[in-house]
């Protein structure tokens, strides 16, 4: 089975991951244009962008182990999931930046201010080098540091599960089986005791 899948996969191109990682953007629009984001649909719009981005880095995270553990080798696609994970982070602090605050001082008020908001940006600041350096170009100039750079992965996506769980009201199971999925993920990575 996982033979037959991974065949599959080294027949599949990369850009198949964009196309289809791209699709839910149009879908979301289609959405809050017609009132089907519910009552608050910025607010629901910002949410479904930032659950996408969450759901995108752990699938980023979770390509290692698969290979590791039962030997499914998605490795190319891992740059496809970084850089649309960055891609839907950027649309959720845009939807928020212009449809949800809008006015300036108030940013930087809410980013001082607002502790999940606090640690969202920083996520964001740590994907902003990865998504810069996800070519060819960079992991050749780089080298070795290129490597090193990228571990700012499993920051970013702790960051991203904290700002989850800070940012819902009161106590949701959501957001800790996200978490749980980034650390269960992490302790995966770590070298293998002899």
């Amino acid at each position: 089975m996982i033979d037959r899948l991974n065949t599959i996969a080294r027949r599949v191109p990369a850009w198949v991951v964009y196309i289809v990682g791209l699709l839910p953007i149009p879908w979301l629009l289609f959405q809050a244009q017609t009132g089907g984001l519910g009552a608050e649909p910025i607010k629901a719009l910002e949410k479904e962008l930032g659950l996408l981005a969450l759901q995108l880095l752990i699938a980023g995270l979770a390509i290692t182990p698969a290979r590791r553990y039962i030997r499914l080798n998605l490795i190319k696609f891992r740059r496809a999931l970084g850089l649309l994970a960055f891609i839907y982070v950027s649309l959720h602090l845009l939807v928020w930046l212009v449809l949800d605050v809008g006015i300036l001082s108030q940013i930087w008020a809410d980013i001082l201010k607002r502790p999940y908001i606090t640690i969202g940006m920083a996520g964001f600041a740590c994907l902003v080098p990865l998504a810069a350096t996800s070519n060819n170009f960079s992991i050749r100039k780089l080298g070795a540091t290129w490597r090193k750079l990228h571990r700012l992965t499993y920051l970013a996506a702790i960051l991203a599960g904290v700002h989850f769980i800070w940012l819902v009201k009161g106590f949701q199971i959501e957001p800790l089986l996200y978490m749980a999925a980034i650390l269960a993920l992490l302790v995966l990575r770590l070298p293998k005791r002899r």
